[in-house]
């Protein structure tokens, strides 16, 4: 068997497990091939992006639904909360809207932020890409799938889980460096201090890429882990124009 065809064997019976993979790759487990509708790159694979061979956790195999291309351009991960405030909403669609036309739009396709980043950026002429912590036929979140299904025609949606994996909650923050690799930088938009946002931002420093901040009211606790942030060193986004200068 080939090894792409392991691998992918591999992630089919363990649900995208990246240590349960590694294991059945250590131990060299003979296996009988599972044939599989969705496209795939595995980490042996040309097409594999390189971002991610940056990573102390590379994943082994990606699934995709649309148009893998679209990693070989620069990309602005853009993330924050689920609960989106009238603020954020603000803040995010004009992160967008200003943002250079040449930026890929990155983001999880969870509600709140993300999904809003999305629309956004199909609204804005950009092309986008999700990166989702269930499989890619798995209906997660309800309320955005419509956009994921014309995010896989029209723009990107990857996953290392695959088919009708669902989403355990742990499989968000390990989503989370999937989303610090693809983009050239990442800006928050809206976080508290305790949230999967920080985890994206603690995976893009680790990696070295500059994280872009909205500063938010300091009586307004929903921004709070944003001025954290600040206050720690991110780069404050203190108008339109410093995002169309990025």
């Amino acid at each position: 068997m080939m090894k792409r065809e392991l691998l992918a064997t591999y992630a089919v019976m363990y649900e995208g497990d990246w240590c349960k993979i590694s294991k059945a790759l250590k131990e060299n487990r003979t296996v009988t091939p599972v044939p599989l509708d969705e496209k795939y790159v595995t980490i042996f694979d040309e097409e594999y992006p390189d971002c991610f061979r940056q990573l102390r956790f590379p994943p082994w195999v990606i699934f995709y639904a649309g148009d893998l291309s679209l990693i070989n351009h620069r990309m602005a991960t853009i993330v924050g909360s689920r609960n989106i405030s009238e603020y954020g909403t603000i803040a995010t669609k004009n992160c967008v809207k200003n943002l250079p036309h040449e930026y890929v739009v990155v983001s999880g396709l969870a509600r709140g932020v993300d999904a809003l980043a999305h629309y956004s950026a199909i609204h804005q002429g950009h092309k986008t890409i999700g990166v989702i912590g269930c499989g890619l036929n798995y209906p997660y979140p309800k309320e955005n799938i419509q956009l994921r299904n014309k995010m896989k025609c029209e723009h990107l949606v990857l996953s290392e889980y695959p088919g009708e994996t669902k989403p355990n909650p742990w499989h968000f923050p390990w989503r989370n460096r999937l989303l610090a690799a693809l983009g050239n930088f990442v800006i928050v938009t809206q976080a508290k201090y305790q949230s999967g946002t920080m985890c994206t931002v603690k995976e893009a420093l680790e990696l070295s890429k500059d994280v872009y901040v909205i500063p938010w009211p300091f009586y307004d606790h929903n921004g709070d882990g944003c001025n954290m942030l600040i206050q720690q060193g991110a780069n404050i986004i203190p108008n339109i124009n410093f995002i169309k200068e990025l």
